[in-house]
C-alpha cells in the first residue's frame, strides 16, 4: 500500500514563491527549484541534490540558460503546429481540435530501473492474457471464488458473443499500455489497466521527435534508448500474422472525430500499414474485406483503435455508425485477428484490481511484481466495511467504470472532500448498492520537472508504458508517454483537463543501439507492390484533387475581376457585371474580396486530405494547412480591387507549390492517379464552362482577354496567332494538344491514367470509365474551332463532369 495518510491535494502551499514573483537567478533551474514536501521527486532527491539519471541533464540545461532553452521549445512547439499534431476535446462547445500540450522537459528514469518496470509489466500482462482466456474459456477463477460471477456478468465489457472463443492467433492481447504512478516509498504502482485499445504509442513517437528537435545535443550526449526497434518488431509481428501477401493488417480507426485520430494516422503512415474505417469494411462467407479499387480483399489482422463496442452494430451496440457489420462472425471463423481481442476490456474494469492479488497468487504463486493501488470491491462484505471505516481516505467510484479515477468525470470523489450532504448520501448508496462501487486507496503522485515562465517547477506524472507481443514474446517500449499536471492537483494530469505530455528517456551509463525501422542490410530487400488502396481513400483523394482545382479556377477568376476592379473603379462595367451574374450560380460573390465559397473549397479540399492523413506527406499537409490559414486570413483582411488582386496572386502560388509538392514528390501508385484524375477532369470542367462564357457572340468587350487570363495562356497566344478572336482562343484552350490549360490536354491525361487503374469488368475490356474518356477525347479530337459553339462548351464541360459517375460506379461502390 502506497500509505494510509496520503491523499489526493494541492500542496502548492509548500512552494517558496510562485515562479511569477521571482526573477531568475543567474544560475538557472537547479538552485530555484523547490521539491513539495512529503512527495517524492522524480529530479531530485529528499537533500535537493539531482538524481544520478538527471546530473547530467541538469548540467547541460543549466549551460543553456533560460532564454536559450525558451528559444528550443518554441522550435519544438512549432514542429508540432507545423506537423499538425492535435488531440479532440469534447466541451460544452462540442469537438475542438486543440495543439499538443508538449511538456518540454523529458522524464528520466534509469535503466536498471526500467528492467524492473519491463520485467513487473511482462508478467502482469501475461496474467491478464490467462484472465481473459479463463474468463472466455473455462471460467476456473469465477469456479475457484477468485471472481465474482456477478461482477463480470453485469459488466458491459463482457462480450456474450465470444465466449467459448478462441483467437485466431492464440492469443487475446498483443498490444497492451500500463499507467504507472510513483509513491512517496519509491514504488512504483500501477494506476491503469488499458487492454481494450491502447492510445498513445504514436504520440509518444512525436513527443520524441519534438523534445530532440529541442534538445538534439543533449540528447546525443546523453545514452538514451531509441523507440524505433519497438515499433519495427510490432510491425512484423503483425505483417507476420497477416500471413502476407494473400493477407493483410490493417488499422481500424472510429475516424477524424475521434479524439486521437491524428495518432491513428501517424502510426499507420510510420508503419506503413492500411488505415481503415468501420466503412470501408464487409465480410463476405465469413471473411472479413476491404472495399479496394481492385475489388475485395481480405484483411486477416485487424488491430482495432475503437472500443470493442462499436465495432459490429449487428452483435453489440445496433446504434453504431462506425463498426463493421458481421465482424464478429468473422472472429468467430477463424479468418482474422483482432488486436486486441474483443471483448479484452473486460480487463479494465476498476473493480478487477480487487481481485488480482489472489488471482496472482494462485495463476503466479506470488504477489505481483508491480501492483495495482490498492482496491476493494464494495460487493464483498468484508471489503464494503473496510472502506467505509475509511472513508475519509478513500477514492470511491463506480466498479464497472474502466477509466482512471481523474478521467471519470467527477464521478470518483475522494470521501473527506465531500460535505455532510453528499458523504451521507454516498454512504448510503454504497451501503444499498455495494456492488456498483469500489474504494481505492488515494494517491499522491511522484513530481516531475516542469519549464515555466524560465524556472522549472514540480507537477504531478504519471506514466503510460507499452508492451507488443512478437514470436520471440512481449517486448517494451524503451520510453513512453508521461503525463504531467498543469497543477499540484492530481487529477490535472488528464489531458482534458489541461495537462500536458512529455518524452520519457530511458537513460543507460553505456553506448546504446541506434535502432531504425528499416531492416538489417545482411537480410536484403525486396521491393514490394504498393500496398492496397481502398475506395473511400481512392474517392477521398479524387475529391481533394478536384477541390484544389476548383480553387485555383476560382481564384484566377477573381483575379481577372478584380484586376480591372481596380483599373476602372466601376463596378457595373459590363464585363465585370456578367462577371459577376456568371459566378452567381456558383454560389461565389465577386464583390466579396474572399468569398465563402473560395473559403468552402479550401475548406473542402481540407476535409478530403484529414480522411487520408495516413497517405498525406507532413509537407503536403503542410502546404495545405498553410494555404487554408491564408484564405482565412485574407477574409477578414482584403478589400476589393487592388487589394484583392495581391491576395488572390498570394493564393495561387500557393496552389501551384501545394500542386508542385505532390506533382514532383508523390509516388505514382494508385492512389496519385485518383488525384491527377480529379484535377484533370475538374479543370477540363471548369475551363469548358469558362470558353463558353467568355466566347459567346454577345460577351461583353474585354472578354476574350479576361479568357486568356483565366486560362494563364496570355503568352502562348501572342506567341501563336496574330490576333485574339473566338476561334483562336478555342483552338488554344480546348483544341491544342501541348497547352496544359486546354480541355484536350486533361483528356490526354485522364486517357493515361484511367487506363493503369485496375481491371473492374472482363479481362482486356475497357472499363466504363476507359471508354467515357475515349468517346468523349474522339468526339473533341475531330471538331473545329467553329464547330465548338457555346452550346457545345457547355454539353463538353457536362460530359466531363460525368466521368466522375463512371468511375464511382467501378471504383467507389
Amino acid at each position: 500500500m502506497i500509505g494510509h495518510d496520503i491523499a489526493i491535494q494541492t500542496p502548492g502551499a509548500c512552494l517558496a514563491m510562485k515562479a511569477s514573483r521571482r526573477k531568475p537567478p543567474a544560475k538557472l533551474l537547479l538552485d530555484s527549484y523547490r521539491p513539495i514536501e512529503g512527495v517524492l521527486d522524480e529530479m531530485v532527491d529528499a537533500h535537493g541534490e539531482p538524481r544520478p539519471a538527471w546530473r547530467q541533464f541538469i548540467a547541460a540545461i543549466e549551460e543553456l540558460g533560460a532564454e536559450e532553452l525558451q528559444a528550443r521549445f518554441a522550435r519544438a512547439d512549432q514542429y508540432l503546429r507545423d506537423s499538425g499534431v492535435y488531440y479532440r476535446v469534447y466541451d460544452r462547445d462540442g469537438a475542438n481540435e486543440r495543439e499538443w500540450p508538449l511538456a518540454h522537459v523529458p522524464l528520466l528514469v534509469e535503466d536498471a530501473e526500467w528492467t524492473e518496470i519491463s520485467a513487473g509489466l511482462t508478467e502482469r500482462a501475461n496474467l491478464f492474457e490467462a484472465i481473459c482466456a479463463d474468463i472466455y474459456g473455462e471460467n476456473r477463477l469465477i469456479g475457484d471464488g477468485l471472481l465474482p460471477p456477478g461482477l463480470i456478468a453485469s459488466s458491459p465489457e463482457y462480450l456474450r458473443p465470444f465466449a467459448g472463443v478462441k483467437p485466431a492467433g492464440g492469443h487475446f492481447l498483443h498490444f497492451c499500455a500500463f499507467d504507472l504512478g510513483r509513491g512517496p516509498d519509491g514504488r512504483w504502482w500501477v494506476l491503469g489497466d488499458r487492454m481494450q485499445a491502447p492510445s498513445g504509442a504514436g504520440f509518444a513517437l512525436e513527443n520524441r521527435v519534438a523534445t530532440t528537435r529541442a534538445l538534439s545535443d543533449i540528447y546525443g550526449d546523453m545514452h538514451v534508448h531509441r523507440l524505433a526497434g519497438f515499433f519495427r518488431r510490432f510491425r512484423d509481428a503483425l505483417t507476420g500474422m497477416a500471413g502476407e501477401p494473400a493477407g493483410r493488417a490493417a488499422i481500424l480507426t472510429p475516424g477524424p472525430l475521434n479524439e486521437t485520430y491524428y495518432e491513428h494516422a501517424y502510426i499507420a503512415r510510420y508503419l506503413g500499414i492500411m488505415l481503415l474505417e468501420g466503412e470501408d469494411l464487409t465480410v463476405t462467407n465469413g471473411r472479413l474485406m476491404v472495399r479496394t479499387v481492385s475489388g475485395l480483399k481480405p484483411v486477416t489482422v485487424l488491430w482495432r483503435r475503437l472500443d470493442a463496442a462499436f465495432a459490429d452494430p449487428l452483435e453489440m451496440r445496433a446504434e453504431s455508425r462506425i463498426g463493421t457489420p458481421g465482424l464478429s462472425e468473422a472472429i468467430r471463423a477463424g479468418t482474422v485477428t483482432a488486436v486486441n481481442a474483443l471483448g479484452s476490456g473486460i480487463l479494465e474494469t476498476r473493480a478487477l484490481a480487487a481481485f488480482l492479488p489472489g488471482i496472482a497468487q494462485a495463476l503466479v504463486g506470488k504477489p505481483l511484481d508491480l501492483p495495482s493501488v490498492a482496491t476493494w470491491w464494495c460487493g464483498n462484505e468484508a471489503d464494503r466495511r473496510q472502506v467505509l471505516e475509511n472513508f475519509d481516505r478513500m477514492m470511491i467510484g463506480p466498479s464497472l467504470s474502466t477509466r482512471l479515477p481523474f478521467e471519470d468525470d467527477g464521478k470518483t470523489v475522494l470521501g473527506s472532500s465531500l460535505d455532510a450532504e453528499a458523504r451521507a448520501k454516498l454512504v448510503a448508496s454504497v451501503k444499498a448498492d455495494g456492488a456498483a462501487f469500489v474504494g481505492q486507496e488515494a494517491v499522491t503522485l511522484s513530481t516531475a520537472p516542469v519549464f515555466i515562465g524560465g524556472f522549472l517547477e514540480p507537477r504531478p506524472a504519471s506514466l503510460r508504458v507499452y508492451l507488443a507481443r512478437t514470436p520471440d514474446g512481449w517486448v517494451i517500449m524503451p520510453g513512453g508517454f508521461a503525463r504531467i499536471g498543469s497543477s499540484h492537483d492530481n487529477t490535472a494530469i488528464a489531458m482534458q483537463r489541461g495537462g500536458q505530455a512529455a518524452d520519457v528517456w530511458v537513460v543507460s551509463q553505456s553506448p546504446v543501439r541506434h535502432e531504425t525501422l528499416l531492416p538489417d542490410d545482411r537480410d536484403g530487400f525486396k521491393r514490394n507492390l504498393p500496398g492496397t488502396l481502398p475506395s473511400r481513400a481512392a474517392e477521398n483523394l479524387m475529391w481533394l484533387g478536384r477541390y484544389i482545382e476548383r480553387s485555383e479556377d476560382t481564384t484566377r477568376i477573381l483575379r481577372a475581376y478584380h484586376v480591372r476592379l481596380a483599373e476602372t473603379s466601376d463596378p457595373d462595367m459590363p464585363l465585370l457585371a456578367d462577371t459577376r451574374r456568371y459566378l452567381e450560380p456558383y454560389g461565389i460573390d465577386a464583390e466579396t474580396a474572399i468569398p465563402a465559397a473560395l473559403i468552402g473549397s479550401v475548406d473542402s479540399a481540407i476535409y478530403s486530405a484529414s480522411q487520408i492523413r495516413d497517405r498525406f506527406s507532413p509537407d503536403g499537409w503542410l502546404a495545405l494547412r498553410d494555404l487554408s490559414k491564408t484564405v482565412h486570413r485574407f477574409s477578414r483582411q482584403v478589400k476589393e480591387g487592388d487589394d484583392a488582386t495581391r491576395a488572390m496572386t498570394v493564393i495561387l502560388r500557393k496552389i501551384a507549390g501545394f500542386s508542385g509538392l505532390l506533382g514532383e514528390n508523390m509516388y505514382r501508385f494508385t492512389g496519385w492517379r485518383f488525384l491527377e484524375i480529379g484535377r484533370r477532369i475538374e479543370r477540363g470542367i471548369q475551363m469548358a464552362r469558362s470558353l463558353a462564357w467568355l466566347t459567346r457572340e454577345d460577351a461583353p468587350d474585354g472578354a476574350l482577354d479576361m479568357m486568356l487570363e483565366i486560362g494563364d495562356s496570355v503568352m502562348t497566344h501572342r506567341r501563336q496567332y496574330a490576333r485574339a478572336s473566338q476561334s483562336s482562343l478555342v483552338d488554344l484552350l480546348a483544341l491544342d494538344p501541348l497547352n496544359p490549360r486546354s480541355v484536350i490536354f486533361q483528356l490526354d491525361r485522364l486517357k493515361h491514367e484511367v487506363a493503369h487503374l485496375p481491371e473492374t469488368g472482363e479481362r482486356g475490356h475497357l472499363s466504363p470509365a476507359a471508354k467515357d474518356v475515349l468517346r468523349i477525347h474522339t468526339a473533341l479530337a475531330t471538331e473545329e474551332p467553329g464547330d465548338l459553339t457555346p452550346d457545345a462548351l457547355n454539353m463538353l464541360g457536362d460530359d466531363m463532369a460525368g466521368l466522375y459517375s463512371s468511375l464511382a460506379r467501378s471504383y467507389f461502390g
